[in-house]
């Protein structure tokens, strides 16, 4: 991600975030720009368009759920990559907070991609292996930062994940449908 000094960084549930990159925190939408316009001009744009639409999101829930505001965009990084159904997205995140409680590895690939830069083809055993601190199958907690700039629906997930005591889910069609 871009170095976050020199850009304004969004308030999160009123904490101040001193990320060490923009990663995540870039908020995914349409953009309307006039020509000639920097990418600087983007990015803050972008950081406060993150900060005005997140706003009204429960960040309060965050002290229950045990995390910090930048600590729930990770885990809506790794729902955005994870659930492709809108409404699968609460269930993905208990799973996450179920897993992280139970101290077992969070074992999400798309953390493990995010690492390699290798977002299509399968992975393989030695991806599996990678030493990185993002890669979930080996290392405990949740990787460093996050991995996507998360949406809407996947922040909110991340704030009010559905009460179920799943450890696991499993793709089950080629629509992102999980059991």
């Amino acid at each position: 991600g871009a170095d976050p000094s020199g850009f304004v960084i969004p308030e999160l549930g009123g904490q101040t975030l001193e990320p060490d990159s923009l990663e995540g925190l870039l908020f995914p939408s349409t953009y309307f720009l006039a020509e000639g316009t920097d990418a600087e001009t983007l990015i803050q744009l972008q950081l406060d368009t993150m900060g005005s639409k997140t706003a009204d999101l429960p960040w309060e829930n965050t002290e229950a759920l045990g995390i910090t505001p930048y600590e729930a965009v990770i885990v809506a990084s790794m729902i955005e990559k994870e659930a492709r159904v809108p409404e699968e997205r609460p269930r993905v995140a208990a799973v996450i907070y179920n897993r992280l409680e139970a101290g077992m590895s969070l074992g999400i690939d798309a953390t493990t991609r995010y690492a390699l830069k290798k977002w299509t083809d399968p992975l393989t055993k030695s991806d599996l292996e990678v030493d990185s601190p993002y890669n979930t199958r080996r290392v405990k907690g949740l990787p460093p930062g996050p991995i996507a700039s998360p949406g809407l629906d996947a922040l909110r997930a991340a704030l009010e994940p559905e009460e179920v005591d799943f450890l696991y889910y499993v793709l089950i069609d080629d629509e992102g449908h999980h059991f």
